[in-house]
């Protein structure tokens, strides 16, 4: 399977209570953080909500 490269580029602060729930959903918490995920509907799902604070490479 697939798997996708994740970096967190902005911060946290002052987003919606959701998306700093989503990024913490997969393995986010600092910026610059980089978490390795499989390439799924759910990841997509979740890459889709906070698309403008994280960058995505397929690995």
């Amino acid at each position: 399977m697939a798997e996708l490269k994740i970096t967190l580029l902005k911060s946290l602060s002052g987003r919606k209570a959701s998306h700093i729930a989503t990024a913490r959903a997969l393995g986010l918490r600092k910026i610059r953080d980089v978490v390795t995920q499989p390439d799924n509907p759910q990841t997509r799902g979740k890459i889709n909500q906070i698309s403008y604070l994280v960058e995505v490479v397929e690995a």
